[in-house]
């Protein structure tokens, strides 16, 4: 079996929110680098990156470029393909574009190794269970007005998800006072017996997480954990906080590659890790990153992607709850759906995911 050709396409998704049904900027939208890599014996390979912003087309020409590399290669050689993707791009990396376009190979070339062995991805990478607790994301944005956010609290208590995501680091004027109040009415909107996380997307510095999280420990919220509470690579901050705080610290998902892992868990910087599939570098990278999150006796958590991450945070025995955030569902014939806050493991091979052709035709760029 050998690789013989790639397709890729933009498509430009809406930044809708099924969830709740408040996005924080429904104009907005959501650009999406898709892959499909064939072999020679007529199996499909699929694969997504994003993050590329105002350079998506760079994005997609560069997993276009390093497609073409790996024509005639055999797809299961998936470390010898990356080694040689690696070199070929020189000094080009380790970050950046260059992780983002070799995530989408990665994912492709998984997919084809289940669906060529007919096996759901979970299972071929040695998974036990049939079921994996998913959180609801991105219902309840830090864009909201308060009455809006507080709304789409209680639809998706009302929807029976047991665990959901919040964002302080409130836009314009703010105080501690004010962010402690947005958490608290939340968490009455949830209810008591709803997991909260809170996501605040590196915008306090450390001493402010730590009084900010401190109000907020103090006035009984109960968050299930505070993620990504500072700027990713400031571990030793990161540290102080998690430290400080009784509320488990979360973070990675702005990290590239495998080494900022090691650095962060190394300071002790968070209590979770938290491992996106397109910025570590596909799957091959994740799966490294949660063994070495095992051998610090840490849980791991993913980014986005629930309808791949559902298969990696299912496999792995450190694996905690996967972030259900319908950002690519639009794509998709079908996804993975939860229920009573978990999710089934997928059985139809690799993936299990298949392209909705009608999505290209309506979102391609």
């Amino acid at each position: 079996m050998k690789i013989a050709s790639l397709q890729t396409d933009i498509v430009l998704l809406p930044n809708d929110e099924p969830l709740a049904g408040f996005s924080e900027n429904p104009n907005a939208k959501n650009p999406i680098v898709t892959l499909r890599l064939r072999t020679d014996d007529g199996i499909e390979g699929l694969g997504v990156c994003y993050f590329g912003g105002a350079i998506t087309r760079t994005l997609r020409h560069a997993v276009d470029e390093l497609g073409a590399l790996i024509i005639g290669d055999d797809p299961l050689s998936l470390e010898g393909i990356a080694a040689k993707l690696r070199a070929a791009a020189g000094s080009a990396g380790p970050a950046g574009v260059l992780t983002m376009a070799m995530s989408a190979i990665d994912v492709a070339l998984w997919d084809i190794k289940g669906k060529a062995l007919d096996m759901p991805l979970w299972k071929l990478l040695g998974g036990g269970r049939g079921k994996i607790a998913t959180y609801a994301s991105g219902a309840l944005r830090r864009g909201l007005k308060l009455e809006e956010a507080v709304t789409a609290a209680g639809r998706l208590r009302e929807k029976g998800h047991r665990q959901t995501k919040m964002q302080l680091g409130l836009p314009g004027v703010t105080s501690p006072a004010r962010e402690v109040e947005q958490a608290k009415l939340i968490r009455e909107a949830c209810g008591p017996d709803m997991d909260l996380m809170c996501d605040i997307n590196q915008r306090w510095w450390p001493e402010q997480a730590i009084d900010i999280g401190r109000r907020v420990e103090d006035a009984g919220v109960g968050l299930f954990w505070l993620e990504d509470v500072t700027t990713h690579d400031d571990y030793a901050g990161l540290a102080r906080v998690a430290d400080a705080l009784s509320t488990p610290v979360a973070g990675g998902e702005y990290l590239y590659g495998i080494v900022p892992f090691r650095h962060m868990l190394e300071h002790r910087s968070v209590d979770i890790v938290m491992i996106d599939q397109v910025r570590s570098g596909g799957i091959t990278p994740w799966l490294k990153i949660a063994g070495m999150a095992e051998a610090f006796n840490l849980p791991v958590v993913s980014h986005g992607v629930p309808e791949i991450h559902v298969h990696l945070v299912g496999a792995v025995p450190n694996g905690l709850t996967v972030e259900y955030m319908p950002r690519l569902f639009h794509l998709w014939e079908s996804v993975p759906e939860p229920k009573d806050g978990l999710l089934d493991m997928p059985t139809a091979p690799g993936l299990g995911l298949k392209f909705d052709e009608s999505a290209f035709a309506k979102y391609r760029a």
